[in-house]
């Protein structure tokens, strides 16, 4: 493997990196959105049909809904810590990391 090709890895591969800074960005807006509605719309199943039971299986969904969503609004927080251990050995990982946070300004 070329050396200068293992440097300047994040710089040959920026477009993938906005990309998928892009693909984070609205998946930081949707997740978020839909647990809000899906949660709306199965407690207010629960809550119209009037059973205990129900309204628990609602509110452990809800909870577990909110746990992944909170998990993936992280992700991008996880990427830059490996992005920062990895530019620790050298190379350009700041690239990757600045097109993945903020893609508009890469």
């Amino acid at each position: 493997m070329d050396i200068l090709a293992a440097v300047n890895f994040c710089a040959q591969t920026k477009d993938i990196w906005v990309v998928v800074g892009k693909i984070l960005g609205v998946f930081k807006i949707v997740i978020p959105l839909l647990i809000i509605i899906f949660g709306c719309i199965d407690l207010g199943k629960a809550v119209v049909a009037s059973k205990d039971d129900e309204i628990k299986k609602a509110m452990k969904q809800l909870a577990m809904r909110a746990v992944a969503g909170i998990a993936i609004w992280f992700v991008p927080t996880l990427v830059g810590l490996v992005f920062s251990l990895v530019d620790s050995a050298g190379g350009d990982y700041d690239v990757c990391a600045s097109c993945v946070k903020n893609s508009g300004n890469c």
